[in-house]
C-alpha cells in the first residue's frame, strides 16, 4: 500500500508537471500575439484543460492497457516509469525545449515494463487486432502518429495560413488584427481543450494500471470497506475519482506557468501576429480534438510547434528559425530512448538495491 501511494504521489506529480510544463503548448501563441496577457492566458488554459481532461477516456485506455503486458507491472514497474518521465519533463523544462511529455511517460513505460520482465521484449504490445476490429499497440497508437501528426500540423498549418491570406487579401492589417484578436479567443480555448483532452488522460490511464496492479496482485486484499473505491478489477475502467483527480491537478499545473517554454515556442520560432496564432492553434486543436477521441496518445507539443513551423513557413521559409527548430528536434527524437533507458535503469537499480 505504501508503494501504491508513493506511485499515486509521483503520477500526480508528472501531472502537475505535464500542466505547467505543456502551459506552452496552449498559450503560447496567444500571448506572443499579444490578445491575452500572460496571467489572463494561463487562467483561460487552465479552464479549458479541466473542461478537456472531463471529456473522455479513449487514451487513458491506451495508456493503462495498450502498450504494455498489464500481467506483468508491478507498483514498482509504474513507479520507475514516472520517475524517469518527471526528470526528462523538468531537464527539458531547464533548457526551455517543448519536449514530450506524452513520449516521456510511454517511453518511461516501456523501458520499465521491460525490465520488469526481465528483457523479454514479448510485453511490448506492438500491433495487435483487438475484440473490436481495431489495430491497437505502440507502432500504431504511437510510432506512427509520433511521424504522422507533426507533418500533419507542419502541413494543415501551412494551407490554413495560405487559405485564411487569400481570403483576406483585400482587408487592411488592422481589420485583420481585429478579428483574429477576438477569434484566438476560441482558438486558444480550443487548444487548451485539446491539450487537456490528450494529456491529462494518459495519467488517469497510468494510475488505473497501478490499481489494477493492485488489486490483482493481492496488495488491495486488506483495504477497509470504505476503501473500496481503489480496487479495479478491469484496466480499461478508468475510476471516476481518478479523471476528477487528474484533471485538477493538470489544471494547477496550468495556472502555473511554464515561462522557458513559453518563450522558444511564442517568441524565438517565428515572429506571429492573430491570424498566424489563430492558424496554428485551430489545426493543432483539431489534429489533437480528432486523435483523443481515437484513443490516439499523440503529442500536443509536436502538434503545436510544427503548426507553428507551418504558419511561419507560409509567409517564407526564412520566417522559421531553424536553429531553435533544431534544437527542439533533438529533444523530440532523443525523448523516447532517454525515458526509455531512465525507466529500464530506475527498474534494474531497485531490483539491485532490494536483492
Amino acid at each position: 500500500m505504501t508503494l501504491f501511494l508513493l506511485v499515486l504521489l509521483a503520477a500526480l506529480v508528472f501531472e502537475y508537471i505535464n500542466g505547467f510544463h505543456d502551459t506552452a503548448n496552449a498559450i503560447a501563441t496567444v500571448v506572443s500575439t499579444k490578445v491575452l496577457t500572460p496571467r489572463m492566458a494561463i487562467a483561460w488554459a487552465a479552464f479549458w484543460n479541466l473542461v478537456g481532461a472531463l471529456a473522455g477516456t479513449a487514451v487513458a485506455k491506451t495508456i493503462s492497457g495498450g502498450l504494455v503486458d498489464p500481467s506483468v507491472i508491478n507498483m514498482l514497474t509504474v513507479l520507475c516509469a514516472l520517475l524517469g518521465a518527471i526528470f526528462w519533463n523538468l531537464f527539458t523544462w531547464w533548457l526551455g525545449l517543448p519536449s514530450s511529455s506524452s513520449h516521456a511517460l510511454i517511453g518511461g513505460l516501456c523501458g520499465a515494463a521491460l525490465a520488469t520482465a526481465n528483457g523479454n521484449w514479448s510485453v511490448l504490445i506492438w500491433s495487435v487486432t483487438d475484440a473490436k476490429g481495431a489495430t491497437v499497440g505502440i507502432w500504431p497508437k504511437v510510432v506512427l502518429p509520433m511521424f504522422s501528426s507533426p507533418l500533419i500540423g507542419f502541413v494543415g498549418g501551412g494551407l490554413l495560413m495560405w487559405l485564411l491570406t487569400v481570403i483576406l487579401r483585400r482587408a487592411t492589417p488592422r481589420m485583420v488584427n481585429v478579428i483574429f484578436g477576438k477569434a484566438q479567443l476560441f482558438s486558444a480555448g480550443f487548444m487548451g481543450y485539446g491539450h487537456g483532452s490528450n494529456d491529462a488522460q494518459k495519467t488517469m490511464g497510468i494510475i488505473t494500471l497501478a490499481l489494477y496492479t493492485g488489486t490483482t496482485s493481492g496488495a488491495f486484499k486488506d483495504l477497509p470497506p470504505w476503501a473500496s473505491f481503489l480496487r479495479v478489477d478491469e484496466f480499461k475502467g478508468i475510476p471516476y475519482w481518478v479523471i476528477i483527480t487528474c484533471a485538477l491537478t493538470m489544471a494547477a499545473g496550468t495556472a502555473a506557468g511554464g515561462w522557458r517554454i513559453i518563450r522558444t515556442m511564442g517568441h524565438k520560432m517565428v515572429k506571429m501576429q492573430p491570424v498566424h496564432g489563430f492558424a496554428a492553434e485551430t489545426t493543432a486543436a483539431l489534429i489533437l480534438h480528432i486523435t483523443a477521441l481515437k484513443g490516439i496518445p499523440v503529442s500536443t507539443t509536436h502538434v503545436i510547434s510544427t503548426a507553428i513551423m507551418g504558419v511561419g513557413a507560409s509567409k517564407r521559409l526564412s520566417a522559421v528559425k531553424w536553429g531553435v527548430v533544431e534544437r527542439i528536434l533533438w529533444a523530440w527524437v532523443l525523448t523516447l530512448p532517454v525515458t526509455g533507458l531512465l525507466g529500464y535503469a530506475l527498474v534494474r537499480l531497485a531490483h539491485a538495491l532490494t536483492s
